[in-house]
């Protein structure tokens, strides 16, 4: 069978679905050559990422493709009912995300919580002449150990920033409407492992009781998080969002932070990407990156062997 990937694909992917006995093409093709070159070359299976949209009008015109491969956590670029209409499969990485995700949110937390947000911006403008002064203005940073952490979501991220939270001594608290209780086992180099039980608190005792906040649901379609419930933290909190940019209102963030109601804050998701307002962007308690969550290696290596194993089942 012929596979062709567009937007690139690990070894360890493209490696088992060669020894299963398929076909592996990697090559970008422009989305307006894209149905020809794939009913012309009859391939069968196709590998995208959000660079390569694969609408209605696209998949309506394939003649034989089975099934597509999503390598990114989002499928908003793909047409899923056209794909249904057409009976091409379309396969998911579920699992291949959460530990990049979680390391992120951690060090976000770190980078706010021991000021290097500042003091990364700061000490190559001004550590050679005013190094003394740097070391006194970033001195007041916190621990997290004894701290809590309030987690919004807790799916297989969210767990997984929680194994970690807790590792670094933090208690965790959760609010997810559809788990109630949740059992945690933290595993570490030296096979040894401990487990946690730990059970669900309401929104309102989360939000007043943890000194930061991290977002990890489902993409929404209005705000989780708004005024009226940062209102609810306390003034020297702060709040975490590598999920999705529309379950925080970055508005209502900004104000908080301006109005010292918040911290600080921390996002690799907004609502308007790829171009975020330049309020966020300039807001000096605001810790930024640019959607980098699920962005290492390591994860493109799970991806890949997730859906080379989700291909090689669906066609045996």
């Amino acid at each position: 069978m012929k596979i062709l990937a567009t937007d690139g694909f690990s070894e360890v992917g493209t490696k088992l679905l060669i020894d299963a006995g398929h076909e592996v093409i990697i090559k970008n093709i422009a989305s307006n050559q894209l149905t020809n070159y794939i009913n012309a070359n009859k391939i069968e299976g196709i590998l995208v990422k959000s660079s390569t949209p694969l609408s209605k009008s696209i998949i309506s015109e394939l003649t034989s493709l089975k099934f597509i491969g999503n390598c990114d956590r989002s499928s908003n670029h793909i047409d899923l009912n056209a794909a249904k209409q057409k009976n091409i499969k379309v396969f998911h990485a579920e699992h291949a995300w959460s530990n990049s995700v979680a390391e992120l949110s951690i060090a976000h937390l770190l980078s706010c919580m021991r000021h290097l947000k500042d003091s990364n911006r700061e000490m190559p403008l001004e550590g050679d002449q005013n190094f003394n002064a740097l070391k006194r203005s970033f001195s007041g940073g916190s621990e997290l150990i004894g701290k809590t952490l309030g987690l919004i979501g807790f799916g297989k991220i969210g767990q997984e920033v929680a194994k970690k939270a807790i590792a670094l001594g933090m208690e965790v608290k959760f609010y997810d409407k559809n788990v109630e209780s949740a059992e945690l086992n933290l595993t570490f180099y030296d096979k040894q492992s401990i487990k946690f039980n730990l059970k669900s608190s309401s929104l309102d005792e989360l939000l007043s009781t943890s000194d930061v906040v991290s977002l990890h649901t489902p993409e929404t379609e209005s705000y989780l998080i708004g005024s009226k419930e940062l209102q609810k933290m306390k003034p020297t909190a702060g709040i975490i969002n590598t999920s999705h940019g529309k379950c925080l209102d970055e508005v209502a963030l900004v104000k908080s932070l301006e109005n010292n109601e918040l911290s600080f804050g921390a996002l690799d998701v907004f609502e308007d990407e790829p171009q975020p307002p330049i309020q966020l962007l300039m807001n000096p308690k605001l810790s930024l990156s640019p959607h980098i969550g699920g962005a290492t290696q390591d994860t493109q290596d799970r991806i890949a062997e997730e859906l080379s194993n989700h291909i090689t089942s669906f066609l045996n």
